[in-house]
């Protein structure tokens, strides 16, 4: 295995926990009648933490492309960040005009 495929591993693999921990939390906390704000923003943190997985995923390859000085990969790896980060702006853009 690769340092590229060891690292995205990782990534995933937190990413994925601290989600499914903060998103359990504020579950439980909701179905338990606690505190409404304490369970909300763990719910949220958890689904922020779930949508910037895979960016934080594209963004550790694209550090890994250039460390490797595979030009042709960075510069399509960016291309995949940028179509990510377009899509987030376009959604929270037309979330608000409605």
């Amino acid at each position: 295995m690769t340092r590229l495929e060891r690292t995205i591993g990782l990534v995933l693999r937190v990413g994925v926990t601290a989600s499914s921990i903060a998103l359990a939390s504020g579950l439980v906390l909701s179905f338990l009648g606690g505190p409404g704000p304490a369970a909300q923003l763990l719910l949220q943190i958890g689904i922020l933490t779930l949508l910037a997985t895979p960016v934080a995923r594209v963004m550790v390859s694209i550090a890994e492309y250039v460390r490797e000085r595979d030009w042709t990969f960075v510069t399509l790896t960016a291309i995949v960040l940028i179509e990510l980060l377009a899509s987030a702006v376009a959604a929270l853009v037309f979330n608000k005009r409605l």
